[in-house]
């Protein structure tokens, strides 16, 4: 092996090791070699000897000389020639590891795509303009929002321009978000979209090919393979991309020159990174908007009380469809009470019930020659079972776990419709309600499964098709049939159609969940089973199975998504809950919340809310001896709006601390999580 010299300029290389160790997260001086030091630039990825194991590490700076007094290490050798640690990408880590209390290299492993050789041979230095044509779009769509064309004006302009965008029920927020687009790559600027899902995905993308072709547009998602996806990545760092659309990791593609930056339906939990320290992509976005100077749009039918924050602070504005256009397109929402759709049956026989409105509503549509969207909260036949006497919870005999009906799975109906528990998984041939002793049964909540048949019975010349859990249909033809679909399974209509007809069963399941967000959410999915119906001129219904004494009913019959956020912001402003103060939930060992309580020095207004046992279904990362851990617990900290990396910083610094010394009890921090418990 030949012999090592130090670079004639600056041979000292600070370097960031990505180790996931929350007291390693800082730099450490290296030496370069001089036949390295050409393409050892800050930026570019390094392999370096760190503790006696050769690790990845990121090449922060240069310098002549290091403060270490000790004999420095080489570098072991350079990785790859990129810089794909930007100064912009540095700037945005070291912010959300601030704001979330993380790990540096935690982030960086969202952020930049793994390196495969192969990519780095592909073509990344052909104009954007030279890889197809470009059709000049059609802007006339922000015409329908209050201010939309002084807005589209702005971003432009390259002005800063930050809106939360009501989409019009019933508009094509596709196309619109790509005919924005599209023109702003045109004046040379970045553009950068995220939506949640696959499924919205493919939406953008079929909306951009209208006026691009399909090289000028880089999709980022989690179904693109390692060596397409950094390969893409790199095309975004060297400027060949203008226009990058993706999901929730791809707020973080380096765009140059960014112009825009889009984020669809922020409330979606698929926007929120499950690995720590859990970074939501509006976040990415916004602190981009900010540093990088670019307009921002948080785009949705209703809108999160986050994006309320935003608005009522100043810092966004609201972009509204004009009331014309609402009216025009909006279809008639029908509150019919709790029990105005009635599908429930006792399991040992009985009718099927749907009420007059919804019965006629769904009859009109069908003989219209329209489909009717049935959308319900769960997949299954009956997830939970009651007691048909008075009511009280089905409950196992030998683990006391929730009695359901099953779905056939391919075994015989008769052996499906027997109650099963849903957590050790026998089968109740004789059921008696431990409260009354009745034998009978009936569904709290129906499955999928379950509406599909009774509604069947109930238009039995109709064809039933069911869209949810690992069978989602993607689109359907203009024609009768009754849909049975599952939160965001629901079927687009061919060519722009819209269904005739829409009920929202089983409310309850989602009204009823014991989560901070439970209403917003439920309105959420309201609005976009309702943008999927005809307008009402055009004898489109919504029939909602839901008090209508409720505020939020209220709101969303009169399709007021900014009083509905409002009202939602202030609700969590008198219970002091996120967004309208920071929190953080900490999870872990009692033992190790003791310990991490004495490290840090939390903010001087800070306050702590339990701890409590973890939320259902949650469970702490790792395994543990309990006994001497203690049982897994939720602790709360809490304080007032302020500086965004106050309560952050001071996590972060006390569990290096804890990391220092090794303390190998699991605990998780998560800030402003999305659900609470």
């Amino acid at each position: 092996m030949p012999k090592k010299t130090p670079a004639a300029h600056q041979p000292v290389a600070r370097v960031l090791p990505l180790l996931g160790v929350a007291h390693l997260d800082r730099s450490f001086d290296y030496l370069i070699d001089e036949a390295d030091s050409e393409v050892a630039q800050p930026g570019v990825r390094v392999r370096i000897r760190f503790n006696g194991r050769l690790v990845d590490a990121i090449l922060l700076a240069r310098g002549s000389d290091s403060e270490f007094d000790g004999s420095l290490r080489y570098i072991d050798r350079v990785i790859s020639p990129f810089a794909v640690y930007t100064p912009a990408m540095s700037a945005l880590v070291e912010s959300l590891a601030a704001r979330y209390g993380g790990v540096r290299s935690d982030i960086i492993r969202t952020a930049i795509p793994s390196r495969h050789a192969k990519a780095e041979e592909a073509d990344l230095e052909t104009p954007w303009e030279e890889l197809g044509t470009t059709e000049h779009p059609d802007l006339s769509a922000w015409s329908h929002y209050v201010h939309g064309e002084s807005f589209v004006d702005s971003v432009l302009e390259g002005k800063i321009a930050r809106a939360a965008w009501q989409i019009a029920p019933g508009a094509d927020w596709a196309d619109a978000l790509a005919a924005l687009g599209t023109s702003v790559a045109l004046t040379g600027g970045g553009v950068l979209l995220v939506v949640p899902d696959q499924r919205d995905l493919d939406c953008l993308e079929a909306a951009f090919r209208q006026y691009v072709s399909a090289k000028q547009i880089t999709v980022l998602a989690h179904s693109t393979g390692p060596q397409a996806r950094y390969r893409r990545y790199l095309s975004a760092l060297t400027g060949q991309s203008r226009i990058v659309i993706g999901t929730r990791s791809a707020a973080f593609a380096p765009v140059k020159d960014l112009q825009l930056a889009v984020i669809l339906n922020d409330g979606d939990d698929n926007l929120v990174d499950n690995l720590k320290p859990y970074v939501h992509a509006r976040e990415v976005l916004s602190t981009r908007s900010a540093q990088e100077s670019c307009s921002l749009i948080l785009a949705g039918h209703s809108r999160t009380a986050e994006a309320q924050l935003l608005v009522e602070s100043g810092w966004a504005h609201d972009l509204l469809p004009t009331e014309e256009s609402v009216a025009a397109s909006c279809p008639d929402i029908v509150p019919v009470g709790r029990f105005g759709v009635n599908l429930t049956r006792h399991m040992q026989g009985g009718t099927t019930s749907v009420s007059g409105p919804a019965f006629q509503a769904t009859r009109a549509a069908l003989e219209r020659g329209e489909p009717v969207l049935v959308q319900v909260p769960r997949k299954g036949y009956a997830p939970i079972l009651a007691c048909g006497n008075c009511s009280s919870p089905a409950r196992c005999r030998h683990c006391n776990g929730p009695l359901g009906l099953p779905s056939a799975g391919g075994r015989d109906t008769q052996s499906a419709a027997l109650p099963t528990c849903r957590w050790c998984g026998r089968v109740d041939t004789h059921y008696r309600c431990s409260d009354c002793g009745s034998p009978r049964l009936r569904a709290i909540v129906l499955g999928s499964e379950r509406t599909a048949e009774e509604m069947g019975r109930a238009f039995p010349q109709t064809r039933v098709i069911q869209s949810g859990g690992s069978k989602v249909i993607d689109e359907i033809a203009q024609e009768p049939a009754l849909v049975i679909a599952t939160p965001g399974a629901e079927p687009r209509i061919e060519e722009g159609g819209r269904y005739g007809a829409a009920l929202l069963v089983e409310t309850g399941a989602l009204l009823g969940r014991q989560d901070l967000r439970a209403t917003e959410d439920t309105l959420a999915t309201w609005a976009a089973a309702a943008t999927r119906v005809k307008p009402a001129q055009d004898g489109g219904v919504v029939i909602v199975a839901a008090d209508e004494q409720l505020a939020l009913v209220g709101f969303f019959a009169r399709w007021d998504m900014v009083g509905a956020a409002a009202a939602e912001l202030q609700a969590r402003r008198e219970v002091r809950f996120p967004p309208a103060v920071h929190m953080a939930a900490i999870d872990g060992a009692d033992a190790s919340l003791d310990a991490f309580l004495e490290l840090a020095e939390l903010p001087e207004h800070a306050e702590l809310l339990g701890p409590v046992p973890l939320p259902p279904g949650v469970s702490l990362p790792g395994d543990y001896d309990r006994e001497r851990g203690g049982e897994p617990q939720r602790l709360l900290v809490r304080t007032p709006l302020g500086p965004r990396a106050e309560l952050g910083t001071a996590l972060r610094k006390a569990n290096a601390v804890r990391s220092a010394r090794k303390d190998v009890l699991p605990l998780r921090i998560a800030v402003d999580p999305i659900n609470i418990g």
